[in-house]
């Protein structure tokens, strides 16, 4: 079963529930907003940790994008 947050975007399942609200929270809905955005920043977000940060850096590249 999804949750709404879930079903809104298309980021990766795989970094979690709380790294998904946290994301969302801050208007990152889908994996494109991401591009270019630091690392550090996204870690700063209260539910992403180091395993959510590294399935969307391996997201991102299977589109050719990446993390700044």
């Amino acid at each position: 079963m999804t949750t709404p947050e879930e079903s809104a975007t298309d980021l990766p399942r795989g970094i979690g529930a709380p790294a998904t609200r946290a994301l969302t929270a801050a208007g990152y809905t889908t994996l494109d907003a991401l591009a270019g955005v630091p690392r550090a920043e996204l870690a700063a977000l209260h539910g992403v940790g180091p395993k959510a940060l590294r399935v969307l850096q391996e997201s991102l590249e299977e589109r050719g994008l990446s993390l700044g």
